[in-house]
């Protein structure tokens, strides 16, 4: 369930989430999460998420700390969402530099070396970075460890190209920060419980999207 806020500021938000009934309390340092949004030449995955389908997939590779420069622990992240049930399968991948030297047939080697099921390596050549962002996170877990939020901010979006990726292509996101909570299959209920107990209101949000839509109507 997200959340997504733009009327407070960061401490405003901490408060709300300190003082809430499930008593959360941080879990993990705060970090930047970095992203390359992987999909089909026809954006496939992207046009079933804008048209609504239950069932749908989201791939990425994901990386923590700086954004640019040589990526040590990349890992590989597939999302497969049914409804509002969603679960991730995640593998390792080799690192890789992400500089100004950066194209399309960097990756595809990247997948080669991995260590990955024959049939997902033949799968992910035939896709295309389409985007890469970067944010904040922060973590949380209620007392009774059932229930998880995380707290983004300062998330950027970065155009890719084929070739002679410099990063200047990009969009900044300071106002708006996105809020989620997270639970397992079974604990729908408290979760619910929890959800109406933050006042904010519920919002269908995902940043692969935000993003695509935003650096094109920026021109990018």
């Amino acid at each position: 369930r997200k959340f997504v806020i733009s009327e407070l500021n960061s401490s405003e938000i901490l408060r709300i989430i300190m003082t809430h009934p499930s008593m959360f309390l941080k879990m993990f340092y705060k970090r930047r999460v970095n992203n390359f949004y992987l999909d089909s030449a026809d954006r496939k995955n992207y046009y079933e998420h804008v048209g609504g389908n239950a069932q749908r997939l989201k791939i990425r590779i994901r990386w923590y700390g700086k954004t640019l420069g040589f990526i040590e622990k990349p890992f590989l992240e597939i999302k497969i969402k049914n409804g509002e049930l969603g679960r991730k399968i995640s593998f390792p991948l080799v690192g890789f530099a992400l500089d100004e030297n950066f194209c399309f047939d960097d990756l595809k080697q990247v997948f080669k070396e991995s260590n990955l099921p024959d049939n997902l390596k033949q799968w992910l050549l035939l896709l295309f970075p389409c985007l890469l962002n970067s944010y904040e996170r922060e973590y949380f877990s209620s007392a009774d460890k059932k229930l998880r939020l995380t707290l983004d901010t300062n998330v950027i979006f970065y155009k890719i190209k084929f070739l002679d990726n410099f990063f200047r292509e990009k969009i900044e996101i300071k106002n708006t920060k996105v809020l989620e909570l997270k639970y397992s299959q079974g604990d729908e209920i408290i979760a619910s419980n929890a959800a109406q107990d933050l006042p904010f209101r519920l919002s269908a949000n995902s940043k692969y999207i935000s993003g695509v839509d935003l650096l094109e109507d920026m021109g990018y």
